[in-house]
This record gives C-alpha cells, structure tokens and sequence, in this order.
C-alpha cells in the first residue's frame, strides 16, 4: 500500500472523474425525520421538557442517504429497494423524482411500514437546539422466494451497468445474504462495498467493508478502547473471516484505520477538527465517497483519504447531511 504523499491534483483527478459514474445501491431506504420545537417549560405532570413545535422535516436515511451523497459528488446512483406507501415513503419518492434519480427498482410494499427514525430536537431563542430524544418505528421486510429472484436479478443486471454497488443493511430485511453472496459471485473487477449495521459477519466475500468502531466490536465480541494492537487484530480478522481485500474501520474523534489483505494497517488521523456537531448518517457519507473513488480508478489508500476527508466535513453539519464535490475539491485545495 503506498502512504506516500498524494499530491492534490491525483485526488482533483479522482472527484473529477465522480461525475456521471454509474453506482447501483441495494440496501434499506430510511427516513430521517426531525422535530424542533423551542421549551417551554417542565412539566407539572412528569420531569420532562414540555416543547412549543416550531418545524419538522423528513430527508433520506440509510441506504437513501448514500443515494443522495452518490447524487451530491456527481455521481449517478441507481437504488434497488423498498418503500412503503405510507407519508414518510411517499416523502422520499418525491425527493429522489425531484432529484432525477431513478425509481423504476423502488418497489411500493402495501404493508409495509417506511423505517422512520424521528429526533426530537429542542432550544430556544439564545441557544442551540439540541437532541432530546429519538424514536424509531418501522417494520421488517421478509423475503419470498420470488422476491429473493427478482432482487437478486435486478441487482445482476446493475452490476452490467454500474461501475461499483454498494450495499447498505440497516438490518430491516431487504438485504438478503442471499443476494449479496450471488453480487459477490459475480462481481469479477467491480468493486462492492457494504455497511452492515447487525449483520457484519454475513456478507462474505465482498470487496470492501466500512464498519464503525462498535459495529466491529459487536460483531467480533471485543473491546477495542484506545488499545492498538487489539484494533490491528480486529481488522485482521474481518480481512480473513470475510474474504475481504479491505477494511475501512470508522473511529470517530480517533479517525480511521485501514486494512488492505497483504498489507501493514494505516491509521488516518481525523480531519478537520474533534468538535463534531453530529454524527448522523457519517457513515452513509463514508461508504458513498470510498465505494465512488474505488469505482472510478482510486486505490484503496486514495479511497479511504477522501472518504476522510468527506467523514470530517459532514461531522460539523446538523442532521443528516451529504457532501457535495465541491466541497470535497474545496478542502483538498486547501490542505
């Protein structure tokens, strides 16, 4: 793996080549929604904040959220996934039309309930608002044999048109082990990426994975804390349990570190500063900028520099946000 400098103009040359590039994402389409309101006062019937509502908003979430980072680089994202007919579906299909992104493999599922994460965020005039309290509903998709053949066909032809897939699992049903072993099975040069929430250890074979710090602890049952040696074996063990070529393992204030089969760990310090805002959809950003640079040519190293780069710039943005290519050629100018 090559950590030598990288000039600006190799990582110019990459964001360049992000626009119009192909990217097919399969995975669970979230909605994001928050609620502001301003405090009024406490309660007389329970300790607890009673808030005067001033707004809400609704924005795409897990899988949709990569979508609309894809869509804010330049790139084309193309999803294949589920929403239900319900207000907070029917939000997002909106938002993807408006964007131009195509809807034609967005199944509507009569009973099924859009995953919706709420956020209730209070303040006031003189202060920032800040988040009070989260709730989360939604159902799971079960698979039909029939529905396990149509994703898995729709996602064979996309990987003939794209040039990278990337696979978001929020662990509510519609990605299937199943399917992703048949992507893997096919993928040949195509880079595929996946961001597993739950179900790390089921996605074998796959080019690369973005796994969070507690996502790897969780799913090795270790404790990692501040201790090196023991973030190097986790990483190790992720490469050789899953048949991975890398590892990008997200830290938060304590950066990245990066696993390449064959190769010492890199460890990439934060970008930007440790005063994060929120970290909301961070990880979508990640795996949107790392699977894009694969796709258009990058190395691993180069990949996850840039992905970095994008972790340290939508930290300091509230709620879930994405970062466009111009912010991303902004900050590499700069540094």
């Amino acid at each position: 793996m090559t950590t030598t400098h990288i000039s600006k103009e190799r990582f110019l040359q990459i964001i360049e080549q992000f626009q119009g590039c192909p990217i097919a994402v399969y995975g669970d389409l979230v909605a994001d929604e928050f609620v502001f309101g301003e405090i009024s006062r406490i309660s007389r019937e329970a300790p607890v904040l009673i808030l005067k509502y001033r707004e809400s908003l609704i924005v795409p979430g897990g899988a949709a959220n990569a979508v609309n980072n894809l869509h804010a680089l330049g790139a084309q994202p193309v999803p294949l996934g589920i929403l239900g007919i319900d207000d907070a579906g029917k939000t997002l299909r909106r938002q993807f039309s408006q964007s131009k992104i195509p809807l034609s493999l967005v199944s509507p599922v009569k009973d099924y309930l859009t995953p919706t994460k709420t956020r209730y965020s209070a303040g006031s005039a003189h202060s920032a608002r800040q988040q009070v309290l989260r709730m989360d509903r939604g159902s799971m998709f079960v698979h039909t044999a029939e529905s396990i053949t149509a994703t898995r066909d729709h996602l064979s032809t996309l990987m003939k048109q794209c040039r990278g897939v990337l696979i978001s699992d929020y662990g509510f049903g519609f990605v299937s082990p199943e399917v992703v072993a048949h992507a893997v099975r096919g993928k040949r040069a195509l880079p595929v990426t996946v961001d597993s929430r739950f179900d790390l250890l089921q996605h074998r074979g796959v080019t690369a994975c973005t796994p969070n710090e507690p996502e790897v602890e969780e799913a090795l049952g270790i404790r990692i804390g501040s201790d090196t040696h023991k973030l190097e074996e986790a990483g190790a063990a992720l490469l050789k349990r899953l048949q991975l070529q890398a590892v990008l393992i997200t830290r938060g204030r304590d950066g990245m570190a990066l696993f390449v089969s064959g190769e010492r760990p890199v460890h990439i310090p934060i970008f930007g500063t440790d005063e994060i805002a929120d970290v909301t959809g961070a990880g979508d950003t990640v795996i949107a900028v790392f699977t894009l640079a694969l796709a258009v040519g990058s190395s691993f190293y180069e990949a996850a520099r840039l992905s970095n780069y994008a972790g340290g710039i939508v930290v300091m943005k509230r709620g879930t946000a994405t970062v466009s290519a111009e912010e991303l050629r902004q900050v590499v100018s700069q540094g």
